[in-house]
């Protein structure tokens, strides 16, 4: 069995940065901006914070689907040959493919927040009542992230779950037994 040390590791890096970091800034950041004494301190403390996790997690996602397409080309036999594993892939792109999906339209949403300025905010997602009456706009966004910002590491850590998965699918006695034809 040859070794793919280089595209496991993009992949699995990759995506525990992109899950870590997600999660750790819906927990940490968004609450603790809460704490920056105003509603306009918030909502730029929150900014501040997702704009420089921004180009951390542009790197982790590349890094993730650049070993993901490695570690797909290094097993292309096995999900030819081996039961379970093309039904695993599909579903894990499809996977990948939402979690991608919802990480940029977040970003597309934040930036909007972003651009707005020291936008008044309860927590780094929840708009202040003054948000939701002047700018209705951001503060429709602002909801929006506070969802998402839970869907991304939902779907992330599916991603890890389902890796963990294929790499039970890789054991000796699972492969002798998973191949057909």
């Amino acid at each position: 069995m040859a070794r793919n040390t280089l595209s496991r590791t993009l992949h699995d890096l990759g995506l525990s940065a992109w899950f870590g970091g997600t999660l750790a800034n819906a927990v940490a950041l968004n609450a603790a901006a809460g704490e920056a004494g105003t509603d306009s301190a918030t909502g730029r403390v929150a900014n501040a914070g997702w704009d420089r996790w921004t180009p951390v997690n542009a790197v982790a996602i590349g890094a993730h689907l650049v070993g993901s397409v490695g570690q797909l080309r290094a097993n292309k036999q096995r999900v030819a040959a081996q039961e379970g594993v093309a039904g695993m892939s599909t579903l894990k792109t499809l996977v990948t493919a939402a979690a991608l999906g919802a990480t940029a339209y977040s970003r597309v949403l934040g930036k909007r927040v972003s651009l707005a300025g020291s936008v008044p905010s309860k927590s780094g997602t929840k708009p202040s009542k003054r948000t939701k009456a002047v700018q209705a706009d951001v503060a429709a966004a602002q909801q929006q992230l506070d969802t998402l910002q839970w869907v991304i590491p939902a779907l992330t850590g599916t991603l890890v779950a389902i890796s963990s998965y294929a790499g039970e699918q890789q054991r000796p006695s699972e492969v002798a037994k998973g191949v057909t034809g």
